[in-house]
């Protein structure tokens, strides 16, 4: 019995090392594995977004998702949830849509954050950035979330910090939902305002 229990440290010990060590690795290697794949799929095929967009509403939800997942594509997330606000029946539609997208997209930065504190460097933004966070947590994600111009780097910094995954996810499905269905809305309104859009 003592022989059995004595061997119970080095268990516990060994699925410590692997929790701290082989799982944060793992999800770094798939966050990246996942960027890498999209950015590859954009190469091979530069129209795949255009191809998307005639899937309406689901094409609103992937396209987030695969813009949201990665920050190296040169392509507007936000200029495509307008056009397909201006063109389909319901740019409120087209912003839950692309607000659920971008809360999985997302996923990517939090994980690698979560898996490799020191991914990027500290610079001055960075640091004002991840003062917000450690001071107001969600609502810091929320906000920025909402105003995405640094949010590439908060769902690494949230995945650093340790952040609840449900909060953070959460939060940045509120916000961006927020900030999608006004850009859709607000681009419908334009379809009909301005004559030479119609």
């Amino acid at each position: 019995m003592n022989e059995v229990n004595a061997d119970k440290p080095g268990i516990t010990g060994k699925l410590n090392w692997l929790r701290k060590r082989i799982l944060p690795l793992a999800g770094l290697l798939v966050a990246i594995a996942i960027m890498v794949g999209i950015v590859y799929l954009y190469c091979r095929n530069p129209y795949i977004f255009r191809e998307l967009r005639a899937y309406g509403y689901l094409g609103a939800f992937i396209i987030s998702v695969i813009l949201n997942a990665t920050i190296i594509l040169p392509v507007s997330n936000m200029a495509i949830i307008m056009t397909l606000g201006a063109t389909l029946p319901s740019p409120i539609i087209v912003g839950l849509a692309g607000g659920v997208g971008a809360a999985i997209g997302e996923m990517t930065g939090y994980v690698a954050g979560r898996s490799g504190r020191g991914l990027l460097e500290k610079n001055k933004v960075y640091t004002r950035v991840e003062g917000w966070v450690k001071r107001w947590g969600w609502i810091a994600v929320f906000i920025m979330s909402v105003f995405p111009f640094v949010f590439d780097i908060v769902g690494i910094i949230a995945g650093a910090l340790r952040m609840p995954f449900w909060r953070f996810s959460l939060a940045c499905w509120g916000g961006r939902t927020i900030s999608y269905v006004f850009m859709a809305y607000i681009a419908s309104l334009g379809v009909k305002v301005i004559p030479w859009f119609n």
